[in-house]
């Protein structure tokens, strides 16, 4: 067992994985024909699991000497837990999918990874990728990840008939949002907004309050700890939380823990029983693959409402990646399809999914229009990478049992009572 390095917390699950079958992965990844299996570790499910396995066939149609096996994870929730668990078990893969800044650190810390800075370089990637792609994929300036997706996460989706036929236009400010909560009350939905709490994406709409109210450097404070979790700015977020709370947005705290994102998306989409839900772009490959749904017709998104705090044009958004595993037995397949994602025919297969590629050589034009008004979003903002992503692991779990807790009783007492129980667990962790 080696630990690489010794700092606590981010690492602390990964930091006894077994590290002897390290190698290097030099100029020897490099080679044009590549051949032997490929190993993925692999969380991805619904349509945008389709799409990877899309991705997969494309690719080893193109490359027919290599195989690809998938390491899959049953997740509920979010996957971190169940990647640790598989590593930890002793699974080998050469390359893993990651969307966390924070589980990459843990990774990188743990020697489970490696960095790309030369094959980056050899691969000529920054002909692909913009240097804010790179540094992205970066821990602590060096680069381990190839990003090939992205999203607004500060998107609110709707179904057009249900704002249509009770007169709501989509909200642009918050005083807007809070008046179509009472109309659609009274158009007959008990619950206007389906809140996925049960285990994480109700943090999506504190993220989103936080960056309205206290802008990107107030959120990458708090990520970074420059201030406490007691911080006015953060009680101040979730005042404003508790006014959509108190207005009847969401039903009991039972219906909220009810399930996770995708169960609040059936509630919008099939059970025709809410209307706004607040989550990533993966909800537009939900919609066309699984709903069937038409894109910009049946369905749309608004930018979370404006606040008028001097913060309104900020965006919070999310990426995806690939890493390379330090001891791939495959280097040579595996930065193939690290280039691969990068490709026209891979960016295309993305487009056709309904997501956005950040590579130089993907068509916008062949998004569609949701996906389109969403980009636009995106480059006119500006951006904060999702605050949960970027906290360490058990961090970030009592900082959403405690958002849970809030959701129970968005009262002063709760406030003072959740950021206290944060910051405790922060003192902890750092």
């Amino acid at each position: 067992m080696i630990k690489l390095s010794g700092a606590v917390g981010r690492r602390a699950f990964l930091s006894g994985v077994a590290l002897s079958a390290l190698m290097s992965v030099g100029g020897s990844a490099l080679a044009q024909d590549v051949s032997g299996e490929l190993v993925i570790l692999q969380w991805l499910g619904g349509s945008e699991g389709a799409m990877w396995t899309r991705l997969e066939e494309d690719f080893t149609e193109r490359n027919p000497g290599v195989s690809i096996r998938e390491v899959g994870l049953t997740v509920q929730g979010d996957a971190r837990g169940p990647m640790r668990t598989a590593l930890l078990g002793g699974e080998r893969v050469d390359l893993i999918i990651n969307t966390w800044p924070a589980f990459r650190a843990e990774l990188a810390d743990a020697g489970i990874i490696t960095p790309i800075d030369d094959i980056w370089t050899a691969q000529n990637w920054d002909e692909d990728l913009g240097a804010s792609w790179k540094a992205l994929s970066q821990t602590d300036g060096v680069t381990y990840g190839v990003t090939y997706t992205f999203g607004d996460r500060s998107g609110i989706w709707y179904k057009t008939s249900h704002l249509e036929e009770a007169g709501v236009e989509p909200p642009q400010t918050w005083e807007e949002f809070l008046g179509a909560i009472e109309t659609l009350k009274g158009a007959g939905y008990a619950t206007p907004v389906a809140m996925p709490a049960k285990y994480w994406a109700h943090g999506e709409w504190f993220e989103n309050l936080l960056l309205r109210v206290g802008g990107v450097e107030a959120a990458s404070k708090l990520a970074s700890r420059e201030i406490p979790w007691t911080d006015e700015v953060v009680k101040q977020t979730l005042r404003k939380y508790a006014e959509m709370l108190n207005a009847g947005c969401c039903g009991t705290p039972e219906q909220m823990f009810a399930g996770d994102w995708d169960y609040a998306a059936d509630q919008i989409f099939t059970a025709d029983n809410a209307n706004f839900l607040l989550i990533g772009m993966w909800m537009n490959g939900r919609a066309i693959n699984e709903y069937g749904l038409e894109e910009g017709v049946d369905y749309s998104l608004f930018q979370f409402p404006a606040l008028g705090m001097g913060h309104d044009d900020t965006a919070s958004v999310d990426a995806k990646e690939v890493v390379l595993t330090a001891n791939s037995a495959n280097p040579d397949a595996a930065v193939a399809f690290m280039d691969y994602l990068l490709s026209p025919e891979a960016t295309e297969i993305l487009a056709e999914y309904g997501y956005a590629s950040p590579s130089n050589n993907a068509d916008t034009s062949l998004l569609g229009p949701v996906q389109q008004v969403a980009t636009a979003a995106v480059a006119d903002s500006n951006v904060q990478f999702v605050l949960g992503d970027l906290l360490p692991g058990d961090l970030v779990d009592e900082y959403r049992v405690q958002l849970q807790r809030f959701l129970q009783d968005p009262s002063e007492e709760t406030i003072d009572a959740v950021t206290a129980a944060i910051e405790a667990k922060a003192m902890e962790v750092y």
